[in-house]
């Protein structure tokens, strides 16, 4: 069924998930305005609205809007700003002049963590149409645990003004209680990768229904968790996608290294540095054999506040529940040694097989069978770029997939953006390198003329308070 216009709410929510961690946001945006009447024309102005339908969707809704991206959703109620909170620094334009339809709705599901419309279901998915159309679609998964929402910035705004589709999924399950989804230890990041699918899928049905004529590609992108299910995607279902760009993707193998093998060690050591006195340096010094390079430790305090904890003890529930015994998500900042189940203490290499079992459903293997462009910030401190993008690019090699791969160190780059706005002299944003990721992997799918082989990107001289680092030359 789909409602009559000005029914779609955002109710106020509490909290969101970042990248991989919390960012916390609340919004309460107003109803949307009445969508405008369908042109008769075939190509006009949201053409065909009453013919587009998501092929296995329980619920949906279409609208014809004058603006698909946050120029105009923000306003119209056609997206929710806590869902992208903290993700890119506040520099970044707003582009406009995407008029078009817009699809919410959700597939079948039993599980109820995401609350936009006031739905109180899951596996929601937005699909975007802009009326001047150039033969592409965009599908996207979110980073963290986000909502359907959480790329408009960084992703869809601008895909929008250049005339691509866009579709994207709350993954399934929202919120830092996600792990209560599924029946056993994986099912929820496991249900992830087959929403993805779904939803590319149903939207190249909708997107030939809408436009009468075939796709010319098919691209998929994300961050953080988002950029693990591009790589998944290629990895798994090749067929459906000719390309794909991957920011900072979460590295998921069952011996690691992966979040359980260096979030432990920030547990354990930050303290100690942040403490100061004898033991000091050699916290430090632990910190950097899990990963954590020299030169990030300015970036230390804020993720030891807001990422590491969280990000492992939630994590750590999906896969390993047994390890706290009855307790949900373990004990927040315990100290090692205090109580039972205290995730500072944890050691994975040391878990019951069926731990590592359940790691393995989702893990990646490097043979993907479509060209993907990584870039990863070389100051990345949630995940270490050295135990993360660096291990999964010699994955690919040891796959034989090297021929279709490339990937970008990119200097001074760190996991979410946001944090270029408090440090804009030792930061660069990654959004400039993830816009000229895509734009090089559109030449080297439509021309056959591969992108710059990969290589560490330096930080621009002089680029600093002065200089909003907006483009991203990849061939430096």
């Amino acid at each position: 069924m789909v409602p009559s216009p000005g029914t779609l709410r955002h109710p106020r929510r509490h909290t969101v998930l970042g990248a991989l961690a919390l960012a916390t946001a609340a919004a309460l945006l107003p109803s949307p305005a009445p969508a405008s009447p369908a042109a008769d024309s075939a190509d006009g102005h949201c053409a065909r609205l009453a013919h587009v339908r998501v092929p296995g969707a329980e619920h949906q809704r279409a609208d014809c809007l004058n603006e698909l991206t946050t120029a105009g959703t923000v306003a119209s109620g056609h997206t929710d700003p806590a869902d992208w909170a903290g993700l890119t620094h506040k520099d970044l334009t707003v582009p406009a002049g995407a008029p078009g339809i817009q699809i919410d709705g959700y597939f079948p599901d039993t599980s109820a963590t995401n609350t936009n419309h006031g739905w109180d279901h899951d596996a929601q998915f937005v699909i975007r149409l802009p009326d001047r159309w150039n033969g592409g679609l965009i599908v996207a998964g979110t980073p963290g645990n986000r909502e359907q929402y959480a790329n408009d910035r960084a992703l869809a705004d601008w895909a929008l003004v250049r005339g691509y589709a866009y579709a994207a999924t709350d993954k399934g399950n929202t919120g830092p209680a996600f792990y209560r989804d599924g029946r056993r230890p994986g099912d929820a990041v496991a249900e992830w990768n087959g929403r993805l699918t779904q939803l590319t899928r149903a939207a190249r049905a909708v997107v030939a229904r809408r436009y009468h004529r075939p796709l010319a590609r098919t691209l998929v992108a994300g961050m953080s968790n988002g950029g693990y299910l591009v790589r998944w995607q290629l990895e798994n279902h090749p067929e459906l996608y000719d390309g794909g760009v991957d920011w900072e993707g979460t590295l998921w193998r069952s011996n690691g290294p992966g979040l359980f093998t260096f979030l432990p060690s920030a547990l354990r050591h930050y303290p100690t540095y942040a403490a100061g006195g004898p033991a000091a340096g050699r916290a430090r010094a632990a910190l950097h054999r899990a990963g954590f390079p020299a030169g990030s430790e300015f970036l230390w305090p804020y993720h030891h506040q807001v990422y590491w904890d969280l990000t492992q003890r939630i994590y750590r529930e999906e896969f390993d529940p047994a390890f706290d015994g009855a307790a949900e998500a373990g004990t927040p900042y315990c100290t090692p040694g205090t109580v039972p189940g205290c995730d500072a203490d944890y050691d994975y290499t040391t878990r019951p097989a069926g731990v590592h079992a359940a790691v393995s459903r989702i893990a990646l293997t490097g043979r993907i069978g479509k060209p993907l462009i990584t870039i990863h910030g070389t100051l990345d401190v949630l995940l270490p770029i050295s135990r993360s993008s660096d291990v999964y690019a010699g994955m690919v090699r040891r796959a034989g997939r090297g021929s279709l791969y490339r990937y970008y160190r990119i200097e001074d780059g760190t996991h979410t953006d946001a944090l270029v706005d408090t440090f804009p002299d030792r930061l660069r944003p990654l959004l400039p390198c993830h816009r000229a990721s895509v734009t090089a992997l559109e030449t080297w799918l439509t021309t056959g003329h591969r992108p710059p082989a990969s290589h560490t990107v330096p930080r621009p001289r002089g680029a600093g308070s002065a200089s909003p680092l907006a483009v991203c030359p990849l061939d430096r």
